[in-house]
């Protein structure tokens, strides 16, 4: 295939990505409402684990190439990171609804550039600066702080972006020596582990139903997985990065239409700044790995 038919199909691979991601959120949400949230993610990392080490005992040089990392305490924290933000998202969901929770969640992209240059030495000039302001201000116009009663509960998806800049920032990091591979074995693995460390107490019968939705929510995790996987196998991340945001509006126009969310005028707004200034960053990380590409 030709360079522009591979970002064509990456663009594709990719949108079905945050449509399933999206679907994936809706479940969630339907499950955490009735079951603690960290059993809910508890079994979704048990299926995730068994689907990494299935692609891992396939892969050249099976589980133990797949386990070997330079970076043992990075990869244990990252896996570590990443359970506690998808707990905290889970939990967004519960208390926000899916349109305000991922809103807010939008500005990751943003703290990743504002958090490159001091964790990975990257160069952050000033119209990424500008950028960030800007959607800071997003930022400020979804929350409100200062009209009415402010809830602690927006905090919870931001806490959430954070904590997935943080786990995309040591997915770099550890990325200078270790395979991808290597990262999504120890994702899984120590995710599983992690989360049956604490979820095991919180265990709750579940109807049959409910079982059904589970093995669902297990499936379009995988499903997603394997989607972004091909999706970065066949094009350039930075090229396809921009339509990770259209999970936004596959979440929002699920969470309007089963779950009854309102959308209020000041999120609409504040998230298309926070969109808008994801993109211009996402655009001037583009320009500059073009830059400096031999």
């Amino acid at each position: 295939m030709t360079a522009k038919q591979n970002t064509r199909l990456g663009i594709g691979l990719m949108v079905a990505t945050t449509a399933v991601f999206a679907a994936q959120d809706g479940v969630s949400r339907h499950l955490a409402t009735e079951y603690n949230v960290l059993m809910v993610v508890m079994i979704r990392f048990w299926f995730f684990a068994l689907f990494v080490l299935a692609v891992a005992a396939r892969a050249p040089g099976g589980l133990r190439a797949a386990a070997r990392t330079r970076y043992p305490a990075l990869q244990t924290l990252r896996a570590l990171v990443l359970i506690l933000e998808i707990c905290v998202m889970v939990l967004g969901f519960v208390k926000l609804g899916l349109v305000e929770s991922h809103a807010v969640f939008a500005c990751f992209p943003l703290l990743v550039a504002a958090l490159s240059g001091p964790m990975l030495g990257e160069k952050v000039g000033w119209r990424r600066w500008m950028a960030i302001g800007i959607g800071f201000l997003g930022m400020l116009i979804i929350l409100q702080p200062g009209f009415g009663v402010f809830s602690p509960w927006a905090l919870v998806p931001l806490a959430s972006a954070l904590l997935f800049a943080l786990y995309s920032l040591l997915t770099r990091y550890v990325a200078r020596g270790d395979a991808a591979s290597v990262s999504f074995f120890w994702t899984g693995t120590v995710g599983a582990l992690g989360m049956t460390a604490v979820g095991i107490w919180f265990w709750q019968p579940m109807t049959g139903p409910d079982w059904g939705w589970m093995a669902l929510l297990c499936c379009m995790a995988v499903l997603g997985h394997w989607l972004l996987i091909q999706c970065y196998a066949v094009a350039e991340a930075s090229a396809v990065q921009p339509f990770a945001y259209l999970q936004l509006v596959f979440a929002s126009a699920l969470g309007l239409t089963v779950f009854g969310d309102a959308l209020r005028l000041n999120v609409a707004i504040g998230a298309g700044v926070v969109v808008l200034a994801g993109l211009f960053t996402l655009w001037r990380q583009r320009l500059r790995e073009g830059e400096t590409r031999p």
